[in-house]
């Protein structure tokens, strides 16, 4: 398992990487062999009015599969120990839902993934610079899936929301948690050349 630990705010010390790393191969020791990668990302918030200002998050990639949690209390250890617990659950969850689900579907055959060329220069004569006020940026990729499958990815990723790229649409769909129970799923309406939505 490669784990590698992050600070913002915070001195990541021999003690505190210690601590984070006996805590989660502890949580993920019977999942091993889904495990390939996990990013803990540890934060301490200056604002006094904040409370649980001390965070951990928790990112396991899982054979192709991002499962997140993250946690705060006012103590760091304690909430390294909260996420543990909690990133443990949600690996058996999707363990549990991966035997499942092998148990009722017959083997299928690898897909071929046709490669495509990139241009070596992707930027031409433009200038690279970032919008002013940038909090923070996540890149992933988004393989085609159903909506029943974006909404385990959003079970799994402690978030209220998964965007995904619709299998059936191929446009990019976001999946979320609606307030009063339940799921909602946003799509974009169709436009004509003028970029007015289509009747």
């Amino acid at each position: 398992m490669k784990l590698l630990i992050q600070g913002n705010n915070i001195t990541v010390t021999e003690a505190i990487h210690d601590y984070v790393q006996q805590k989660l191969e502890k949580a993920v020791k019977h999942f091993q062999t889904l495990t390939t990668k996990v990013d803990v990302h540890l934060s301490v918030a200056k604002n006094a009015r904040i409370q649980n200002k001390h965070k951990a998050e928790v990112t396991v990639y899982a054979n192709g599969t991002v499962i997140r949690a993250q946690e705060g209390s006012e103590n760091l250890y304690a909430s390294i120990d909260l996420v543990s617990d909690k990133i443990a659950r949600q690996l058996r969850k999707y363990k549990e839902r991966k035997l499942e689900q092998n148990a009722h579907s017959p083997v299928k055959a690898g897909e071929v993934v046709q490669q495509e060329t990139i241009e070596e220069n992707l930027i031409g004569d433009r200038q690279p610079e970032l919008p002013p006020e940038v909090v923070r940026m996540k890149y992933f990729g988004m393989p085609p899936m159903s909506i029943d499958e974006a909404l385990e990815q959003l079970q799994l990723v402690d978030h209220d929301f998964f965007m995904f790229r619709n299998r059936d649409t191929n446009e990019i769909n976001v999946i979320y948690i609606r307030n009063h129970g339940g799921f909602g799923v946003i799509q974009p309406r169709p436009t004509n050349n003028n970029g007015h939505q289509s009747s």
